[in-house]
């Protein structure tokens, strides 16, 4: 039975500690509050992700270290770096691989589908911190100090993932109802499944092949807004609905009163032009393979709270 860490206790962390318990391994599943699912194999646990001799004592022993961390939105730029220095210093500290969930904030827009050979040239504060972030790691990595790597996703379909496609979609579409967003409706996009994210954590953290590189999660063909909507209402059962998309100067000026959507415009270039997501080397080198898109919608659907009367 092998130990593992995993730092941050959303979606992608539960999953995770999950797949690991379920496959007979031992967790601990590390939050600010010790929160975390009721599995005999699952140790949940309070602590802080900015101490790094913490993090050091917790994953010394075991077998990787995964940084499953969602800091507030609003808030990246302030508190990702000790978070991520902190699990940095205690990975190599402990000998554990790090396993970092990371996104395609880093390389900003982009002409073309991404692969993890695609050059990382952020044009937001956001995407600049998680460039960083794995720049220090790989060269950490390079440096021997650490075994390190990183599986970056696309806009999360799954349940519980705060996304585009779980907050401002599928809810409305498997109902009938009239689906409201700030995209281009009919420009490509990539969905990512969470749990094809954990699967691929779990999976590179024990394959030495995998280590010093960046890796995209497997993925689906990409699939507009409009294309998603139709797809979680025939799933569903619901008539067709109708989508509506706002245009960009809708941000700015909701952008005013809402913090939320000002964090929005910044990331705008993701959703009102083709943004598609590569997973081929994962697949040809490690053998995995997406989960279905209908299957992911009807696992997200299956799990939204009822509508109220």
């Amino acid at each position: 039975m092998s130990t593992h860490v995993i730092v941050g206790a959303g979606p992608v962390g539960v999953t995770t500690a999950r797949l690991l318990a379920d496959r007979g391994d031992r967790v601990k599943l590390v939050s600010r509050r010790g929160r975390g699912p009721e599995h005999p194999a699952v140790e949940r646990i309070s602590a802080d992700a900015t101490d790094a001799d913490r993090l050091t004592a917790l994953a010394t022993g075991a077998v990787a270290l995964y940084n499953c961390l969602n800091p507030a939105y609003h808030r990246w730029a302030t508190d990702w770096p000790p978070m991520a220095a902190a699990l940095l210093a205690a990975a190599g500290r402990a000998d554990a691989v790090l396993v970092t969930a990371g996104n395609l904030y880093g390389y900003g827009p982009v002409d073309g589908p991404m692969t993890e050979h695609t050059p990382e040239r952020p044009n937001t504060v956001k995407g600049a911190v998680r460039a960083r972030m794995w720049a220090e790691m790989s060269a950490a990595h390079r440096a021997g100090r650490v075994r390190a790597t990183e599986v970056r996703a696309s806009d999360f379909v799954g349940p519980g993932a705060y996304s585009v496609a779980n907050n401002l979609i599928l809810p409305r579409a498997a109902t009938g109802r009239r689906v409201v967003v700030p995209a281009d409706a009919d420009a490509p996009h990539s969905w990512t499944y969470v749990g094809d994210l954990a699967r691929t954590l779990v999976t590179v953290a024990d394959d030495e092949r995998a280590w010093g590189r960046v890796w995209h999660a497997p993925t689906p063909p990409p699939v507009s807004v409009r294309g998603l909507a139709a797809l979680a209402a025939a799933r569903a059962g619901a008539r067709p609905p109708r989508v509506t998309a706002l245009p960009r100067a809708a941000l700015t000026l909701g952008g005013a009163v809402s913090r939320e959507l000002r964090e929005i415009r910044r990331i705008a270039y993701q959703f009102y032009r083709p943004f598609v997501l590569d997973s081929t080397a994962v697949t040809e080198t490690l053998g995995l393979t997406c989960t279905p898109l209908d299957e992911a919608i009807d696992a997200t659907v299956a799990a939204l709270p009822a509508p109220a009367a």
